[in-house]
């Protein structure tokens, strides 16, 4: 069953269409109930919903996230389907919103937005989606869900505690629920046919008013998905862009341009690498809207003007609100973090070079077979990458993983085998000593892994993760890192999620660098390597 769940407050002059929509949705497979969650409206909202005959829940204002929640709660459908009260959706919305879920491995869908207005503001507005749409098209996965047209699993959803009810008013509370489901690894897709219609801002003013909010409570999430600040998959990165080249011509007009001639120059110049940055999107405009080109410019400026401000004012000045306790690195330790990793895999590589070499005619002089191993591994956010490391096993190993799983006793979706026979005699050698593992300094390198953090799993691994041990993708995988100091290969699963969660909650740069210490004596006593 699917659960369709709308919020509303003082939404009488649309939540009828909206409704009527769902009522008349064609091709869906299954059965499906109607929610609207009442948030405290003071007009006849309720009323329409309930001569509709669909199921209405009452409660006192508390917000669209809120709303949500409580519409999830008592939702009977295992699949809930999210859209505004100011939406009507197409005829097959919920057949493209919830299809994606035939993969199992999907627990999230984005859908679209379109738009009848004519006027030039909305039709900038619908733009901008539309070049957005165009970038998540592209992308397997993605991170970023808006509830406008959205669906999840009910599991997954309540056992990650729904929206974030701190965000008291319609702002950001849909991205930062898919950026923490992201997080954890978990596969959200795009499903570009979900539409529904919408009013979008009618006007400037409220065009500004809007991206003022959004910048202010984006600033609010970014304190626990720092991560968020520099990329995602909805925002293209040159939006980013054009909010620092706009502040930095604000700066200098306010510092030096009034007082000092060449100031002007740096504005110009500023500005019009501002408009640089832009050509992409002003070139899909001109293909897709040509009409709308005349005030383009003009709606770039205000964009990054209002993101720009709210992002300063959220900083400055954040809500009182107070989100839950979420895993996850502070925004100041992620980037001392990546310091540390750069500094420390270029020195690794100058000091190990030695050792690569004389491991790589060992590798050559005992078995067949390349010198480097490599294989997929799940990193932060569980997305894949390719870890390298000196083989220490005979060629097709991977294959004969089945032949040897009877052997492993330790408990949860781990898996360590003591005596390994696919273990060749210099592999027997290097894992002792942890030289099999010097490769994956590169991946230290390109950011793929860190000099400390949880151990890189297989994909297949992750897969059966549940909800709790999902906790530990928050953060990339190490070298080393608390399990390899811990009791390494015979750690299980909870022991080692204990240990790597309590390193993630309470990270700071000294606590790497006393793992990188105790990391000496564990590798001489040589406990858990096999």
């Amino acid at each position: 069953m699917i659960s369709v769940i709308i919020p509303a407050k003082n939404a009488a002059d649309t939540i009828a269409d909206c409704l009527r929509a769902i009522l008349l949705q064609r091709y869906v497979a299954t059965d499906y109930e109607i929610i609207v969650v009442d948030d405290g409206s003071t007009d006849q909202t309720a009323e329409i919903a309930n001569s509709m005959r669909v199921r209405v829940i009452h409660q006192d204002n508390a917000g669209p996230a809120a709303a949500r929640n409580v519409g999830a709660d008592a939702a009977y459908g295992d699949i809930l389907a999210f859209t505004d009260a100011d939406c009507v959706p197409s005829p097959e919305w919920l057949h493209y919103i919830t299809l994606p879920f035939q993969d199992p491995q999907v627990i999230g869908t984005k859908g679209t937005y379109r738009t009848n207005q004519s006027k030039f503001v909305p039709r900038f507005v619908q733009q901008e989606y539309e070049y957005k749409y165009r970038r998540m098209s592209r992308q397997e996965s993605i991170d970023f869900i808006d509830t406008y047209s959205a669906a999840y699993r009910r599991k997954v959803f309540l056992e990650n505690g729904g929206f974030e009810s701190a965000f008291a008013v319609p702002s950001v509370e849909d991205q930062e629920l898919s950026f923490r489901l992201a997080r954890k690894g978990y596969r959200l897709v795009f499903a570009p046919k979900a539409v529904v219609y919408h009013q979008h801002d009618k006007g400037m003013r409220e065009y500004i008013r809007r991206k003022l909010g959004i910048g202010y409570w984006k600033a609010f999430m970014l304190r626990w998905l720092p991560e968020k600040t520099f990329k995602d998959s909805h925002t293209p990165p040159t939006l980013r862009w054009q909010i620092l080249f706009l502040a930095l011509t604000l700066s200098i007009a306010a510092l030096v341009g009034v007082f000092w001639p060449m100031g002007w120059w740096l504005i110009i110049t500023s500005l019009l690498v501002f408009y640089i940055t832009a050509l992409p999107f002003l070139h899909h405009i001109r293909w897709e809207d040509p009409d709308i080109l005349l005030i383009t410019p003009l709606m770039l400026i205000l964009r990054a003007g209002a993101l720009g401000f709210g992002l300063v004012k959220g900083f400055l000045i954040p809500p009182r609100s107070h989100p839950r306790k979420y895993t996850g690195l502070s925004f100041p330790n992620r980037y001392l973090k990546r310091g540390l990793d750069i500094f420390g895999a270029l020195l690794g590589l100058i000091i190990f070079t030695p050792v690569l070499l004389v491991a790589a005619v060992a590798i050559k002089l005992d078995s067949s077979g390349p010198v480097f191993f490599s294989q997929e591994r799940a990193g932060e956010n569980g997305l894949p990458f390719r870890i390298f490391k000196l083989r220490t096993m005979i060629q097709g190993a991977e294959q004969r993983v089945n032949e040897v799983l009877g052997q492993n006793s330790l408990e949860g979706p781990v898996y360590k085998i003591p005596s390994d026979p696919r273990v060749t005699r210099a592999g027997q050698f290097l894992r002792r000593w942890s030289f099999d593992e010097i490769p994956q300094l590169w991946n230290v390198l390109r950011g793929e892994m860190s000099l400390v953090g949880p151990r890189p799993e297989e994909t297949w691994v992750v897969s059966h993760y549940n909800d709790h041990q999902r906790q530990r993708l928050a953060a990339k995988p190490g070298l080393t890192g608390p399990m390899q100091v811990g009791g390494r290969g015979e750690l299980d699963m909870d022991e080692r999620l204990a240990l790597e969660l309590d390193y993630i909650n309470e990270y700071s740069v000294w606590l790497d660098l006393k793992i990188i210490l105790r990391t000496i004596p564990a590798l001489i006593s040589g406990k858990g390597a096999f």
